[in-house]
């Protein structure tokens, strides 16, 4: 059981700073030109929505992982 509680939260924590690393590497720098004074807005709208689907993709990961522990669990 504690082999597979410590795998489901070493992976949680890879997927956070996974996470963070994509945020501020990637996303930080984007900026958007060419839309006159909606240019921060338009930035802040994709890297909001981007931010979000990656909180989504990460919450389903782990609910998958876990999953999978538990069952192994109650089947051994």
């Amino acid at each position: 059981m504690k082999s597979g509680l410590f795998g489901f939260l070493f992976a949680m924590w890879i997927l956070i700073l996974l996470g963070g690393g994509i945020l501020v590497t990637i996303l930080g720098p984007i900026s958007i030109t060419g839309y006159g004074e909606f240019n921060l807005f338009i930035a802040s709208i994709i890297k909001a929505i981007v931010a979000i689907v990656l909180v989504v993709v990460w919450i389903l990961i782990l609910s998958k992982l876990k999953n999978w522990i538990f069952r192994k669990e109650i089947k051994s």
